[in-house]
Protein backbone atom coordinates (compact mmCIF):
# COMPACT_ATOMS: atom_id res chain seq x y z
CA UNK A 1 0.00 0.00 0.00
CA UNK A 2 1.05 3.42 -0.99
CA UNK A 3 0.03 6.61 1.30
CA UNK A 4 -1.41 8.57 -1.10
CA UNK A 5 -3.97 8.01 -3.00
CA UNK A 6 -3.69 7.95 -6.85
CA UNK A 7 -5.78 10.61 -8.92
CA UNK A 8 -8.18 9.19 -11.61
CA UNK A 9 -7.42 9.50 -15.09
CA UNK A 10 -10.03 12.14 -16.03
CA UNK A 11 -8.84 14.27 -12.82
CA UNK A 12 -5.16 14.43 -14.28
CA UNK A 13 -6.77 15.27 -17.33
CA UNK A 14 -8.22 18.29 -16.26
CA UNK A 15 -5.65 19.27 -14.28
CA UNK A 16 -3.71 19.35 -17.44
CA UNK A 17 -6.01 20.96 -19.44
CA UNK A 18 -6.31 24.06 -17.01
CA UNK A 19 -2.64 24.38 -16.60
CA UNK A 20 -2.39 24.54 -20.38
CA UNK A 21 -5.05 27.57 -20.73
CA UNK A 22 -3.89 29.25 -17.95
CA UNK A 23 -7.26 29.11 -16.04
CA UNK A 24 -6.49 30.82 -12.30
CA UNK A 25 -9.54 30.08 -11.01
CA UNK A 26 -8.44 27.44 -8.46
CA UNK A 27 -5.96 28.62 -5.90
CA UNK A 28 -2.74 27.11 -5.49
CA UNK A 29 -2.38 26.65 -2.08
CA UNK A 30 1.14 25.71 -0.06
CA UNK A 31 1.30 23.72 2.82
CA UNK A 32 2.97 25.49 6.13
CA UNK A 33 3.68 23.72 8.60
CA UNK A 34 1.50 24.35 11.84
CA UNK A 35 4.36 25.16 14.17
CA UNK A 36 6.06 27.77 12.04
CA UNK A 37 2.34 29.71 11.25
CA UNK A 38 1.63 29.75 14.91
CA UNK A 39 5.11 31.18 15.83
CA UNK A 40 4.71 33.91 12.95
CA UNK A 41 1.50 35.10 14.19
CA UNK A 42 2.33 35.74 18.06
CA UNK A 43 2.45 39.30 18.45
CA UNK A 44 5.86 40.74 20.42
CA UNK A 45 5.85 40.79 24.21
CA UNK A 46 4.53 43.24 26.06
CA UNK A 47 6.91 45.24 28.60
CA UNK A 48 4.52 44.13 31.53
CA UNK A 49 5.04 40.24 30.64
CA UNK A 50 8.74 41.27 30.13
CA UNK A 51 8.88 42.78 33.90
CA UNK A 52 7.04 39.70 35.14
CA UNK A 53 9.83 37.72 34.03
CA UNK A 54 12.40 39.63 36.04
CA UNK A 55 13.37 38.85 39.46
CA UNK A 56 11.32 39.53 42.43
CA UNK A 57 14.32 41.64 43.80
CA UNK A 58 14.60 43.33 40.79
CA UNK A 59 11.23 44.14 40.63
CA UNK A 60 11.37 45.21 44.26
CA UNK A 61 14.18 47.53 43.66
CA UNK A 62 12.75 49.61 40.64
CA UNK A 63 9.48 50.09 42.89
CA UNK A 64 11.31 51.57 45.58
CA UNK A 65 13.40 54.26 43.08
CA UNK A 66 10.04 54.76 41.76
CA UNK A 67 8.79 55.78 45.05
CA UNK A 68 11.70 57.58 46.12
CA UNK A 69 11.70 60.05 42.85
CA UNK A 70 7.97 60.72 43.61
CA UNK A 71 8.97 61.38 47.90
CA UNK A 72 11.57 63.03 46.84
CA UNK A 73 9.61 65.51 44.29
CA UNK A 74 6.66 66.02 46.65
CA UNK A 75 9.17 67.61 49.42
CA UNK A 76 10.69 70.06 46.80
CA UNK A 77 7.03 71.42 46.14
CA UNK A 78 6.36 71.43 49.75
CA UNK A 79 9.31 73.51 50.06
CA UNK A 80 8.39 75.47 46.98
CA UNK A 81 5.26 76.38 48.63
CA UNK A 82 6.46 76.65 52.20
CA UNK A 83 9.00 79.33 50.63
CA UNK A 84 6.44 81.27 48.27
CA UNK A 85 3.97 81.29 51.13
CA UNK A 86 6.34 83.06 53.71
CA UNK A 87 7.01 85.62 50.65
CA UNK A 88 3.67 86.43 50.15
CA UNK A 89 2.95 86.66 53.92
CA UNK A 90 6.27 89.16 53.62
CA UNK A 91 4.64 91.26 51.07
CA UNK A 92 1.66 91.37 52.92
CA UNK A 93 3.51 93.06 56.27
CA UNK A 94 5.42 95.06 54.75
CA UNK A 95 2.52 96.90 51.96
CA UNK A 96 0.31 97.01 55.53
CA UNK A 97 3.27 99.03 57.15
CA UNK A 98 3.56 100.83 53.97
CA UNK A 99 0.21 102.26 54.03
CA UNK A 100 0.03 102.86 57.91
CA UNK A 101 3.46 104.68 57.77
CA UNK A 102 2.30 107.17 54.50
CA UNK A 103 -0.61 108.15 57.05
CA UNK A 104 1.52 109.08 59.62
CA UNK A 105 4.12 111.70 57.30
CA UNK A 106 1.34 113.69 57.37
CA UNK A 107 0.93 114.39 61.04
CA UNK A 108 5.17 114.02 60.48
CA UNK A 109 4.90 116.98 58.77
CA UNK A 110 3.11 118.74 61.17
CA UNK A 111 5.21 118.82 63.84
CA UNK A 112 7.98 119.54 61.97
CA UNK A 113 6.05 123.23 60.87
CA UNK A 114 5.27 123.25 64.85
CA UNK A 115 9.37 123.30 65.41
CA UNK A 116 9.60 125.63 63.25
CA UNK A 117 6.95 127.79 64.82
CA UNK A 118 8.59 127.58 68.16
CA UNK A 119 11.83 129.32 66.67
CA UNK A 120 12.95 132.65 69.19
CA UNK A 121 12.36 134.83 65.76
CA UNK A 122 8.80 133.21 65.23
CA UNK A 123 7.94 132.88 68.47
CA UNK A 124 6.16 136.37 69.15
CA UNK A 125 4.13 137.78 71.99
CA UNK A 126 0.46 136.44 71.12
CA UNK A 127 1.94 133.16 68.92
CA UNK A 128 2.08 131.10 72.12
CA UNK A 129 -1.88 130.30 71.57
CA UNK A 130 -1.79 129.25 68.06
CA UNK A 131 0.93 127.31 68.32
CA UNK A 132 -0.47 125.72 71.17
CA UNK A 133 -3.52 124.91 69.11
CA UNK A 134 -1.71 123.77 66.24
CA UNK A 135 -0.07 120.83 68.71
CA UNK A 136 -3.50 120.31 69.41
CA UNK A 137 -4.40 119.71 66.27
CA UNK A 138 -2.11 117.78 65.23
CA UNK A 139 -2.48 115.30 68.48
CA UNK A 140 -5.74 114.76 66.99
CA UNK A 141 -5.09 113.71 63.66
CA UNK A 142 -2.76 111.77 65.24
CA UNK A 143 -5.24 109.83 67.08
CA UNK A 144 -7.85 109.45 64.29
CA UNK A 145 -4.83 107.78 62.07
CA UNK A 146 -4.23 105.15 65.06
CA UNK A 147 -8.01 104.30 65.29
CA UNK A 148 -8.50 104.18 61.42
CA UNK A 149 -5.68 101.45 61.91
CA UNK A 150 -7.43 99.79 64.73
CA UNK A 151 -5.95 101.45 67.68
CA UNK A 152 -7.97 102.02 70.69
CA UNK A 153 -7.53 103.33 74.45
CA UNK A 154 -8.63 100.67 76.72
CA UNK A 155 -10.62 102.30 79.61
CA UNK A 156 -9.53 102.61 82.92
CA UNK A 157 -10.42 105.37 85.71
CA UNK A 158 -13.40 104.23 87.44
CA UNK A 159 -13.68 100.68 86.59
CA UNK A 160 -12.94 97.63 88.24
CA UNK A 161 -9.74 95.93 88.05
CA UNK A 162 -9.19 93.94 85.19
CA UNK A 163 -5.61 91.69 85.20
CA UNK A 164 -5.80 90.84 81.34
CA UNK A 165 -6.45 95.13 80.72
CA UNK A 166 -4.21 96.36 83.59
CA UNK A 167 -1.66 96.72 85.45
CA UNK A 168 -1.64 97.54 89.31
CA UNK A 169 1.12 99.48 90.47
CA UNK A 170 0.16 100.42 94.15
CA UNK A 171 -3.50 100.54 96.21
CA UNK A 172 -4.69 103.03 98.18
CA UNK A 173 -7.53 103.46 100.76
CA UNK A 174 -10.05 105.69 98.84
CA UNK A 175 -13.41 106.65 100.55
CA UNK A 176 -16.51 105.88 98.95
CA UNK A 177 -14.67 103.88 96.82
CA UNK A 178 -15.31 99.94 97.00
CA UNK A 179 -11.83 97.81 96.79
CA UNK A 180 -10.66 96.75 93.63
CA UNK A 181 -11.82 99.95 91.69
CA UNK A 182 -9.28 101.79 89.69
CA UNK A 183 -9.20 105.54 91.11
CA UNK A 184 -6.01 106.97 89.03
CA UNK A 185 -4.21 106.19 85.31
CA UNK A 186 -0.53 106.52 85.72
CA UNK A 187 -0.39 104.97 81.59
CA UNK A 188 -2.84 104.58 79.75
CA UNK A 189 -3.43 101.15 78.07
CA UNK A 190 -3.60 100.22 73.89
CA UNK A 191 -5.52 97.10 71.87
CA UNK A 192 -4.90 96.45 68.45
CA UNK A 193 -8.58 95.06 67.57
CA UNK A 194 -8.91 92.32 70.38
CA UNK A 195 -5.43 92.34 70.84
CA UNK A 196 -3.73 94.20 74.22
CA UNK A 197 -0.62 95.71 72.86
CA UNK A 198 -0.10 97.98 76.33
CA UNK A 199 -1.88 97.21 79.73
CA UNK A 200 -3.25 100.54 81.28
CA UNK A 201 -0.70 100.96 84.58
CA UNK A 202 -3.39 101.73 87.18
CA UNK A 203 -3.61 102.69 90.90
CA UNK A 204 -6.00 100.87 92.58
CA UNK A 205 -8.28 101.02 95.50
CA UNK A 206 -8.39 98.22 98.10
Amino acid sequence: MTSKKKRAPDELAAAEENAASGDESEPVTTDVPQEEAAGAADPQESPAAAEAELPREEQLSRERDEYRDRWLRAVAELDNYRKRSRRELEDVRRFAVADFLRSLLEVLDNFERALQALDGQVMAEGNAEGVRQGVELIHQRFQEILRDGGLSRIEAEGVEFDPALHEAIQQVEQEGVSAGTIVRVVQPGYKLHDLVLRPSRVIVAR
